[in-house]
């Protein structure tokens, strides 16, 4: 299809013809807001259907497309319209010829720079001659290994090309209306420079930068703006070098762009990345708006002011999305957590009110245990169990003025406390921890025991039996498991005593929790390598996964193996992968895994000090070491405390393992509720409903419940599957959030002595080698190497696949190479002075992308600059 339309004849509708950006400049152009004069060309994969080129991607696919393109003649039609639309702008116009493909602006990619730009182009059969080339960058090897990376199919993607009246900018740049690093959202980011603003998106220019909130200006940051981009007369552009000690904004014109970018955010909904220009008469122009597709949706808060959100699946290990049932699943599992305290939901279908989903993901809400006095007390202490890294991130919020402690804090968290100690028999439990060990282990055991009673369902129940059975069984989950809690929780207040006695840091003690008994994750993996040592380790040596796999449901592998891994999977078989996720696969129902580490095990050689067996038998003979250590450490500093602290360290082996208990019983409930909801995806897919047993998954309680009734809710499961997949490419969620926007983790801290600073760009810490490249032909990186160069263009992207993280001389946290770089979820630094002579190829690196700083191994090993 080949047509030329005005900006403002473009709608939604025709956003899957003429590309994100074009439509993006229709609607602005309707809106009011100060667009440039253009129009737009459409087309598809131009041509490429008509000579037979397959679209397949492999090695060739970019070159061969691209060279078509550029040797096909522009067709006459096509020819006709540009040059009367250009002639009717006046004689000789500079414009921007500018690309824009279906596949650009998605939720999940924002496709920065991967199509190509020319600037300032003049007279007629120039700009058709760049009408080819912004279509034939469809097909650049960025571009490809761009769509292959977030999974776009390339046949399906079409490219508009832009044609705007060049604005003969002053100053120019790139404007985001949510600062991209921290997430905070409102917080405007400008980056700037004099002249045009392809400086700033290349990275080929240190910038100004300036942050905005609220009407007021936060930060100022000169950039030394060394490389200017201006017009030529006759078209084109040069790279003049010059020096601009100044800000090129002035305060007035950061707030009148703060302002105009939150009329394009209020316009979209959204936070926006724009670029921008001011001409020399003052005036502010956009050249472009788009979504920021990096920052995390926040949950809807439940309750005015600022709240606190903490990421259950982070925690859990699974990043990606949980399935419709999967959260489903966990509201009831969390409603029965706060009947426990006594604010138990209306509905239990509903879940509390302190757990939310985001994403796809479960947060839980931490801001009223983070304005009580004992909640700041107990909160860092229980994190401290199972999520050291956010007790820092925890601490921190303590002095946030907009979470000063509440007046009526106390008496609710400690009525909750008290009712969570009468539900779990608090004071009766941990006095059977300390006097009676074996009877306290007794009913951990007998707490499995009574569960798996529960999840025994008649094979003559209906559906709706079924899913009445799951939902009681899932509510009262929480409350059953967590009455083993009490016997944990002694077992780690005696190590907290034994470091008080024996004055040594918690730290120092942490070989007392090594080889620890009664471990249900480390008894199963003890296990599986105790059969791989009755294992022959034919056919495992010579076999794929998926032939082992097929051989095992077949019955057909050796005897001793056959047994046991039906065996195995007979107690272990409830676990699998993101298993916290009971829309996802058992083990038992796809044994890949387990083959696949059974065949592993068997490669090692059993007498070897790195055997399973070996490393436990090792990790308790250094406990007892350490408890010795301990233990003598405490005498020293008085008789009676000794004792003590053998007795203390002795109940702490004991029940430390335990820590693990209420998740592998938890585990276990959510696969035996799978089993049953299988069973009715089976009666829904028979009822013509669904269309696989699995897709009940993507359905709620509730909507499982109603589907019994028959009706057609295949078109919902392919949509939310489709939701699903895209979300599951997400590169980057946040352990903690606020309602704000801000990743606590993301804010910045001090720069450690020795590191090189620069600009963040993209949050995280990565350590790893240096690779040093400054020519991106050829160049190659080993996956986790940090890329050390002194700018990047788009052209540099596919080397982003590999690296662990970026560091750049050069740019701004708004240049293709900072917001590619928070898309593929690296962490980046940009504007490191020097960085590739500072910085050698084989170097240990620290790079935190939140502080913009980048630490050598030592200090020393940074190397200085010549004069």
């Amino acid at each position: 299809m080949n047509t030329a339309l005005d900006f403002s004849e473009i709608d939604g509708g025709m956003l899957a013809e003429v590309g994100g950006k074009a439509a993006n400049l229709g609607e602005l152009t309707r809106a009011g807001l100060p667009v440039p004069p253009g129009w737009v060309l459409t087309t598809d994969a131009y041509g490429l259907a008509a000579t037979g080129l397959d679209l397949t991607p492999d090695g060739t696919l970019a070159e061969r497309a691209r060279r078509h393109l550029l040797e096909a003649p522009v067709p006459d039609a096509v020819h006709e319209t540009i040059v009367k639309r250009y002639a009717a702008l006046g004689p000789d116009v500079a414009v921007a010829v500018r690309s824009s493909a279906t596949a650009e602006d998605l939720p999940f990619a924002s496709f920065a720079g991967q199509q190509d730009t020319y600037l300032n182009v003049v007279r007629a059969e120039a700009v058709v001659e760049a009408v080819r080339r912004c279509w034939a960058s469809l097909w650049t090897d960025r571009a490809v290994a761009y769509r292959e990376a977030n999974g776009i199919d390339h046949a399906a993607v079409r490219l508009a090309v832009v044609v705007q009246v060049m604005v003969d900018a002053r100053v120019a740049g790139v404007m985001f209306t949510a600062n991209p690093v921290t997430g905070r959202r409102r917080e405007t980011v400008i980056d700037a420079s004099p002249g045009l603003g392809e400086a700033v998106v290349s990275g080929a220019v240190n910038p100004d930068r300036f942050v905005a909130y609220d009407g007021d200006i936060l930060e100022r940051r000169a950039g030394d703006k060394r490389v200017v981009i201006r017009p030529l007369p006759g078209g084109g552009t040069e790279r003049v070098e010059t020096a601009h000690d100044d800000f090129c904004l002035t305060d007035a014109e950061v707030l009148r762009l703060a302002e105009l970018g939150r009329r394009v955010e209020d316009h979209y909904g959204a936070p926006q990345d724009t670029e921008w220009a001011v001409d020399a008469d003052g005036e502010i122009w956009l050249t472009q708006a788009r979504p920021i597709t990096t920052l995390y949706p926040l949950p809807e808060p439940a309750r005015p002011g600022l709240r606190v959100y903490f990421s259950l699946n982070v925690v859990q290990g699974v990043m990606g999305p949980l399935t419709p049932m999967g959260l489903a699943a966990f509201r009831l599992i969390g409603g029965g957590a706060a009947g426990i305290v006594g604010h138990g939901p209306a509905d239990p279908l509903d879940g509390p009110a302190f757990m939310s989903v985001s994403g796809q993901r479960l947060w839980l809400d931490l801001t009223t245990a983070l304005r009580s006095r004992p909640g700041r007390a107990v909160l860092p202490r229980a994190l401290t169990l199972g999520e050291a890294r956010g007790v820092a991130l925890v601490r921190r919020l303590f002095d946030d003025p907009r979470l000063e402690l509440a007046r009526s804090s106390r008496r609710p968290f400690l009525r909750g406390l008290a009712r969570f100690a009468r539900r779990v028999h608090l004071p009766s439990r941990v006095f059977l921890a300390l006097t009676a060990p074996e009877r306290a282990l007794g009913y951990a055991r007998r707490v499995g025991e009574v569960l798996d009673r529960r999840l025994r369902v008649p094979a003559t129940a209906t559906p709706a039996q079924r899913l009445d059975h799951a939902e009681r069984l899932l509510a009262a989950t929480f409350p059953s498991i967590v009455s083993v809690m009490p016997i944990v929780l002694t077992g780690y207040g005696l190590f907290a005593l034994a470091g008080r006695l024996s004055g040594l840091p918690l730290g120092e003690m942490q070989d007392v929790l090594r080889g620890l008994p009664h471990n249900p994750t480390t008894e199963m993996d003890l296990k599986l390598w105790e059969l791989a040592t009755r294992v022959e380790p034919e056919p495992f040596a010579e076999l794929t996964v998926a032939e082992l796999v097929r051989r095992y449901e077949a019955g057909e592998l050796p005897p001793v193996a056959q047994r046991g891994v039906a065996a195995f999977l007979a107690e272990y078989g409830h676990r699998g992968v993101a298993e916290i996720d009971l829309g996802v696969p058992r083990w038992s129902e796809e044994p890949a895994h387990i083959l696949g580490a059974l065949a592993n095990y068997l490669r090692m050689d059993a007498g070897s000090d790195l055997a399973p067996a070996a490393l436990f038998a090792k990790g308790e003979a250094q406990a007892r070491a350490a408890a010795a250590r301990v233990t003598a450490a405490a005498r020293a500093r008085g008789r009676w405390r000794g004792p003590v602290t053998r007795f203390a360290l002795r109940r702490t082996r004991a029940y430390a393992g335990l820590r693990e208990l209420p998740k592998f019983y938890l585990v276990k409930a959510l696969s035996g509720v799978r089993h049953s909801l299988l069973a009715v995806g089976e009666h829904l897919t028979a009822l013509g409903v669904l269309d696989a047993p699995g897709d009940v998954f993507f359905l709620d309680l509730r909507e499982a419940r109603a589907a019994l009734a028959g009706g057609d809710l295949r078109e919902l499961v392919a949509r939310r599957r489709a939701e699903h997949e895209r979300e599951s490419r997400r590169r980057h969620v946040p352990r903690m959030l606020l309602s704000d926007g801000t990743e606590p983790e993301a804010l910045a801290t001090p720069a450690a002595e020795g590191a090189l600073v620069g600009t963040a760009a993209s949050a995280g810490t990565v350590t790893g080698r240096a690779r040093v490249v400054l020519d991106p032909v050829g160049a190659h990186l080993e996956p986790g190497e940090i890329l050390v160069c002194p700018s990047t263009d788009p052209g540099w992207t596919p080397l982003f696949l590999t690296a662990g993280g970026l560091v750049m001389e050069m740019g701004g946290a708004m240049s293709h190479g900072a917001v590619v770089a928070r898309e593929y979820g690296i962490p980046a630094v940009v504007g490191v002075a020097d960085a590739t002579h500072r910085i050698t190829t084989g170097q240990e690196i620290e790079l935190d992308g939140a502080a913009g700083t980048v630490t050598p191994s030592s200090p020393d090993q940074a190397r200085t600059t010549s004069a």
